[in-house]
């Protein structure tokens, strides 16, 4: 087998050693594993990312591996050992699988998948790559995306293989392919979305002559399925540096045939000229989202961030006093927000909270600087539902001014507004406003039957809720009273 040892500098050895026996150590069923694959008269390697992380120091429990074994070999193979096993990705000759297993005196449970060495391209209008084995680990290496994604390590005689250079090029943090990037990125279009990722996830420069493959082949991705392309981008979104994954897809044009909304920012001047453009304002914005993230990253706040106001080029104006005006681009937003976000195949609940967090992004600058009224707060906290918490990030978020004085100045007035909802949270049950009297006591009251008339009454009185608050029983049913001999007096004239 190819070593990566015979012309690696002494520090990459070295690397190479510590990568071993970190799989070792943390993989005790590597080794479990492989043997069982031996005794079947099958090649068993630890493989790609898994490879990848163990020499980044970040391997966790989920392991990949490659084999010459057929997919019902590897299953006869795995299923006696493993808990558990899934067939999903079968027809691409992958078994996946799941092992409980104790490391360090500590129960670890390792989600596993092992592949047969295989090549796979698309033909130039198939959505799904064709899917042929192959015999040879070099064979599987070869296909692979990056060259960092094309080490393995054989088992059990832990032989390190590296025939593309893949250490050299993690030592240096850069993204190259295999053989020609032309070649790969015809072979799968996704994978110039996954050089993007890789760069944001690992903060990774992309080689130039990646870069210039991505420039010229970026409308090949219009054949991928909108549910991979969607994964990769949640998966870049998600990363630790995300705004480097963004601003190749836009560079690229990638961003133009998976997400145009995002390129179309670079035109436009944002109405308070804080900067040069709208495509900056925004990955500010998500940076600072990021930055107030409390329990690990949150897709929903990122989305929301990225998309916040992708409004804004379909409601540009140009003032007589020389101003930019973007009225209503929250709404115009929204609705843009709903249409790329199904298009990508989102789930109605995702696409549904993103949405409205767009739409209610400048609701706190509606209500000017003055004090905020009780009924301004319990409208405010009405609308963002559960999605407050998001609401509060994205709102403060979005103040990305040089000026530290305009700055501190929003940021004090946002923080009245929390003290405002936590000060009248104490006093009334903010979560779940609700009228006074429910359906059945207004028909009650009214002697009416089920009809539009309930939930015109049931609107007034969630009205005279929000504006007023919690009222008592009787004033409740005297404010409904009024209400139907107002309807009483308009039907008769």
């Amino acid at each position: 087998m190819p070593n990566a040892n015979e012309d690696t500098p002494t520090a990459l050895s070295q690397v190479q050693q510590r990568a071993v026996s970190e799989l070792l150590r943390v993989a005790p069923v590597a080794d479990d594993l492989a043997r069982r694959f031996q005794e079947a008269g099958f090649s068993l390697a630890l493989v790609g990312g898994s490879v990848r992380d163990a020499l980044l120091g970040r391997l966790g429990n989920d392991l990949d591996f490659t084999t010459d074994a057929r997919p019902e070999d590897v299953l006869k193979i795995v299923r006696p050992w493993t808990d558990a096993v899934w067939e999903v990705g079968i027809a691409f000759g992958t078994v996946g699988a799941q092992k409980k297993a104790r490391v360090e005196g500590v129960e670890r449970c390792f989600q596993i998948e092992v592949t047969t060495y295989r090549s796979e391209a698309y033909d130039r209008t198939s959505r799904k790559p064709e899917v042929s084995y192959g015999d040879s680990i070099e064979e599987d290496l070869v296909r692979r995306d990056f060259t960092v994604n094309a080490m393995a390590l054989a088992l059990p005689e832990k032989e390190f293989v590296d025939p593309h250079g893949g250490l050299a090029d993690l030592a240096a943090r850069v993204l190259r392919t295999p053989g020609t990037p032309e070649e790969s990125f015809s072979d799968d279009p996704l994978r110039m979305m996954r050089a993007a990722r890789f760069a944001a996830q690992l903060d990774f420069e992309v080689a130039p002559e990646v870069v210039a493959a991505m420039n010229e082949m970026a409308g090949r991705i219009e054949i991928v399925s909108a549910e991979r392309v969607r994964d990769e981008l949640n998966k870049l979104i998600l990363s630790a540096h995300p705004r480097k994954g963004l601003t190749l897809i836009v560079e690229t044009g990638l961003a133009g045939h998976v997400l145009p909304e995002l390129p179309a920012l670079r035109l436009e001047s944002d109405e308070h000229h804080w900067h040069k453009d709208v495509y900056d304002h925004t990955l500010i914005v998500l940076e600072q989202a990021i930055a107030l993230e409390e329990d690990g990253p949150d897709l929903t706040l990122r989305l929301a961030a990225l998309l916040h106001d992708i409004g804004k080029p379909r409601t540009r104006r140009f003032e007589k006093d020389g101003r930019v005006s973007f009225h209503h681009h929250e709404v115009v937003g929204a609705k843009m927000t709903k249409k790329r976000m199904t298009a990508l195949k989102y789930s109605n609940e995702l696409v549904k909270d993103v949405s409205r967090l767009v739409e209610l992004h400048l609701r706190f600058h509606g209500y000017g600087t003055g004090e905020w009224t009780d009924s301004a707060v319990r409208r405010y906290v009405r609308d963002a539902g559960p999605l407050l918490d998001r609401l509060h990030k994205l709102t403060r978020s979005d103040c990305t001014t040089r000026n530290k004085r305009k700055a501190s100045a929003l940021s004090r007035a946002y923080d009245g507004l929390e003290k405002r909802i936590s000060e009248l949270q104490e006093r009334e049950e903010l979560d779940a406003i609700r009228p006074d009297l429910d359906g059945n006591q207004v028909m009650e009251i009214l002697g009416v039957k089920p009809g539009p008339v309930v939930g015109r009454a049931y609107k007034h009185m969630l009205e005279l809720r929000l504006e007023h608050g919690p009222m008592e029983h009787d004033a409740a049913v005297a404010a409904l009273k009024e209400w139907w001999a107002q309807q009483d007096v308009s039907r008769e004239t």
